[in-house]
């Protein structure tokens, strides 16, 4: 009987898994889960990550595109002694046969002026533009937050 429990709860865990995690693909391009850590009602701004595979030639992501917030740019997080600092840069490079992982505390994408909260559950179309694949539309689910660095949750 603890078996069949303990199993039952194993093959929950995976369907919840699968549930939160999906990828798209543009030519030799992979877009791995996209997603959004939920925001808070007033804050002005959120952090949206995925991680990219090319398998192709070179590449580079040249822009993100959402209608929940104002507007959206490709930006590098990094520390500088007890300092966080954040800068918009004109695109993020895909070389051939790497994977690039926009993450918190890293690269990522931010989402400015924010339209309404993201909340938990939620789900939006982000359009990614590269320099040579084109573009592509994916869809960012929306995640409760984690314990990992909450840069996102600052205002901007």
């Amino acid at each position: 009987m603890k078996f069949k429990f303990a199993l039952t709860g194993l093959v929950l865990s995976a369907f919840c898994f699968l549930a939160h995690a999906h990828s798209f693909k543009l030519g030799e391009i992979s877009i791995g889960h996209p997603y959004a850590r939920a925001t808070a009602a007033g804050q002005a701004s959120g952090g949206g990550y995925l991680k990219l595979e090319n398998k192709g030639p070179d590449d580079k992501l040249l822009s993100a595109s959402a209608d929940v917030a104002a507007s959206v740019e490709l930006h590098s997080m990094s520390m500088e002694g007890d300092v966080m600092r954040m800068r918009q840069v004109d695109g993020i490079a895909l070389p051939k046969g790497k994977t690039v992982e926009l993450k918190p505390g890293a690269l990522h994408i931010m989402l400015v002026g924010l339209k309404a909260p993201l909340k938990d559950g939620d789900k939006f179309p982000l359009k990614l533009r590269f320099e040579n694949a084109g573009e592509v539309i994916v869809t960012v689910n929306v995640e409760a937050g984690g314990g990992e660095l909450k840069h996102d949750m600052m205002k901007h």
